[in-house]
């Protein structure tokens, strides 16, 4: 099965390699239309390409250590090795399962947009500050990976940060990579604020929701009450004149969304009824793991967003993921939006959980 399956892909993976050079082609680039429509192939098979790359690369260090293992080693290197080899073997076996999942479209996790929250917690200002940190974590990490990112909402702070700010962002894996954001991320370090040097510990909670498609959730335009306001938020003069901010009430659950950002008040309403659509969705998933059993429930933590998930210490430059025990001493990196090593661990303890609860 894992010879099939790699085969499957290994013509996928010869077209990866000529679009590559198709895209460097001045003839190509000089062609707006004929570029595109290769740039687009690309990046549909680039996940499946760099799959192949790094099985081929993890079975080829899997060779050189059975071969290593077969001469005569002290006690100790052998140990080493063979550490390392059941790691690989596990790697291994983490990629024939994702181009399993590629090869079985109705096996996948649906793929969907999704709009994150980010609300200062526990700290006051320096909360809001690191608030803005996580924002622009989340969104650089979306420019590295070709994703389109848009604010929704945002309330900021007196010192520059955010009180709350919603986001969307929309891409190819995206809602794979980030569902596990949500949940109250720490921060210890000494605020701009801080005279004496003292290093404090302040939290923001982050929440990502999936985005429903129109036939998932249909919401009953007689469940909602809509107000129109004044903005009070940045956008000059003709936001602040004219009643553009908007507030969705949604009468069955109390669920509120105010969106102010936009000129436009359709714009707003439009906005406001995406983020509103999403919390249903997310209340409806929530309902239905809280009756799943506790096995599931303990995948990579519960899902409550009170739950602490991880802190970022600034004195140690350290990045603690609790869940699934990973450290990292990357932290400015990760703030930049380098977080693939995060979330492939976070991926694998998740790929370790399932195969645990299908034995």
């Amino acid at each position: 099965m894992t010879v099939s399956i790699v085969e499957k892909f290994k013509k996928t993976q010869q077209r990866f390699f000529e679009l590559e050079k198709l895209l460097a082609d001045p003839q190509v680039i000089a062609d707006k239309n004929r570029y595109q429509r290769f740039a687009k192939e690309y990046a549909d098979i680039a996940p499946i390409a760099n799959i192949l790359r790094e099985y081929e690369k993890t079975i080829g260090e899997i060779k050189e250590l059975n071969t290593m293992l077969k001469e005569k080693h002290d006690k100790e290197f052998e140990a080493l090795a063979r550490s390392e080899l059941k790691d690989l073997e596990i790697r291994e076996e983490d990629l024939i399962k994702q181009l399993n999942d590629i090869a079985n479209p109705a096996k996948q996790e649906k793929e969907r947009d999704v709009i994150i929250e980010i609300r200062a917690g526990t700290g006051g200002q320096e909360a809001s500050l690191f608030a803005g940190d996580l924002y622009r974590m989340y969104t650089k990490y979306a420019d590295r990976k070709g994703w389109k990112a848009e604010v929704m909402s945002t309330h900021v702070s007196e010192t520059g940060g955010f009180k709350e700010v919603i986001f969307s962002i929309s891409g190819n894996e995206a809602s794979r990579r980030l569902k596990w954001e949500s949940g109250t991320h720490r921060v210890q370090r000494v605020p701009v604020t801080e005279a004496s040097g003292r290093i404090h510990t302040s939290a923001a909670t982050v929440a990502v929701l999936f985005e429903p498609e129109e036939v998932e959730i249909k919401v009953d335009p007689k469940d909602l009450k809509i107000d129109v306001f004044r903005s009070s938020g940045p956008g000059g003069q003709s936001v602040n004149t004219t009643d553009s901010a908007v507030r969705i009430t949604h009468l069955p659950t109390g669920m509120v969304v105010v969106c102010q950002d936009e000129r436009s008040q359709l714009k707003n309403k439009m906005k406001a009824m995406r983020v509103l659509r999403a919390r249903l969705l997310d209340k409806i998933q929530r309902d239905h793991f809280e009756k799943t059993s506790q096995d599931r429930k303990e995948q990579i933590g519960s899902g409550d967003r009170s739950e602490k998930i991880r802190t970022y210490n600034f004195p140690d430059r350290r990045v603690t993921d609790h869940r699934i025990g990973f450290t990292s001493h990357q932290l400015m990196n990760m703030l930049d939006g380098d977080l693939d090593e995060l979330i492939e661990a976070l991926l694998h303890a998740e790929h370790e959980v399932e195969l645990k609860l299908r034995k």
